[in-house]
């Protein structure tokens, strides 16, 4: 296994295979996406420990995503045993992603500990209108410094974590190295990551826009907030089934990289 540059235009074609692979098996891979979510909002109950433990399973549960994306290539249906891959392959596999998740969680929480130390002065909420988000509310979140330095202190950590997992688990590489080995792929394919997160925020504005306009079509505010949250979920399950694409091109694996084939 070694790290391979590829071109910018390269993100490009991330974020249509994923498009391309969800579709072959939408239930399958929004289902999955689901089932994790979950499995999040339960654990995210349990005092103190809830949220600690919920994101020590994210590196889990995304070899697990990338996993069923792969069955989905091949031109198989992902079954929901899938997002249990982390841990079917015995305790030598196990511990190291059990290790990388608890490094994940005490960034995260690192993270958004900063971000709460340098928010509003007495934790001002958002101003919110009748279940709607104002413009104010909008200039108030952007204009947070809090908002700002999570954002920022978060893309290191996103870019250490981004390879992490599948490096452990399908390459047996220790969760230490890991992290050196992401941090340095997403840089040298920084051109291609770039095009990836930007190719992606035109696909969930044009998505936005679409479901703004179906809301409008069948009802105004009630319609569109009975249709916000399976879009948002559909557009969240697209977007994982992309990742273990741009894992599979930015290292050489000895996996097949041809695109997968339109849909007839």
């Amino acid at each position: 296994m070694k790290l391979q540059v590829v071109p910018a235009s390269t993100g490009l074609s991330w974020v249509k295979l994923g498009v391309k692979t969800f579709f072959r098996q939408p239930l399958a891979m929004s289902g999955l996406f689901f089932m994790f979510m979950a499995v999040v909002s339960v654990l995210s109950v349990v005092p103190f420990i809830g949220t600690a433990i919920s994101l020590a399973l994210v590196p889990a549960a995304t070899v697990g995503l990338m996993a069923a994306s792969r069955e989905a290539v091949a031109g198989r249906f992902p079954m929901p045993v899938l997002l249990l891959t982390a841990f079917r392959s015995g305790m030598d596999r196990a511990r190291p992603m059990l290790i990388l998740g608890g490094l994940y969680a005490g960034a995260l929480l690192l993270v958004l500990g900063i971000a709460a130390l340098l928010g509003p002065a007495g934790g001002t909420p958002v101003p919110v209108t009748d279940g709607e988000v104002t413009p104010e509310a909008m200039r108030t979140a952007f204009v947070s410094q809090g908002m700002w330095v999570a954002m920022l202190a978060y893309v290191p950590v996103l870019m250490a974590f981004w390879h992490a997992p599948a490096l452990v688990h399908w390459h047996g590489v220790s969760p230490g190295k890991s992290l050196f080995f992401s941090v340095m792929a997403c840089w040298r394919n920084k051109g291609a990551m770039l095009v990836y997160t930007f190719g992606w925020v035109g696909v969930f504005i044009l998505m936005g826009l679409a479901v703004s306009l179906l809301g409008a079509m069948l009802g105004g505010a009630s319609a569109l907030n009975l249709i916000m949250y399976p879009m948002v979920l559909f557009m969240a399950s697209m977007f994982h089934t992309s990742i273990y694409f741009t894992f599979r091109d930015s290292f050489d694996t000895g996996e097949p990289s041809e695109p997968v084939e339109p849909m007839a």
